[in-house]
């Protein structure tokens, strides 16, 4: 059987028949892939409506709205609360200094200390504690801002710088490594 349309274009039928073969192997290989892809999906949905119907649904996912609310509310209460913690932390003593003397040469093994004790502020007290054979005599100094009104002995001077600086210095090493 001879095409006269075909043979005035020069196509041979064999050629439109191979094409249309590829072409029906082309179009059964996407069915193929589309019908497993629809059958994920439908595995997939009927999983998720397991036991439900509509109605079911609907009250699944309002408690689930539910949930998500509560847990807002949640989350900006522990914002609040963390809020007030760092603000009360930054009042307590945060730096310590400590630093173990002899405060009278007849005396050994370093009895004596001063401890300076400050909040984020540098703000906070010195104590100092000389100890001797005739007892124990203690004096603390108010810090405000890194200084004191009142002058500092050698060690107290000391444990206030180890307090103050203490944290830079390990700020540097850890930027050093």
């Amino acid at each position: 059987m001879e095409s006269k349309i075909l043979a005035r274009l020069g196509i041979d039928p064999a050629f439109i028949f191979l094409f249309i073969v590829i072409l029906i192997v082309i179009l059964f290989l996407l069915y193929v892939n589309l019908t497993i892809k629809y059958n994920r999906l439908q595995s997939t949905y009927n999983t998720f409506m397991k036991g439900r119907n509509g109605k079911n649904l609907e009250e699944s996912l309002k408690e689930k709205f539910g949930e998500i609310d509560s847990i807002l509310k949640v989350t900006k209460q522990n914002r609040i609360d963390i809020k007030d913690l760092t603000k009360k932390l930054d009042k307590n003593f945060q730096k310590t200094g400590i630093v173990k003397y002899d405060a009278f040469n007849e005396m050994g093994g370093k009895l004596s200390f001063a401890v300076a004790l400050l909040d984020s502020n540098n703000n906070g007290w010195i104590m100092n504690a000389m100890h001797s054979r005739e007892g124990c005599y203690t004096y603390i100094k108010e810090i405000v801002k890194g200084e004191s009104y009142v002058e500092l002995a050698e060690e107290e001077a000391e444990a206030l710088d180890k307090a103050i600086f203490d944290d830079y210095e390990k700020e540097i090493d850890n930027i050093k490594k």
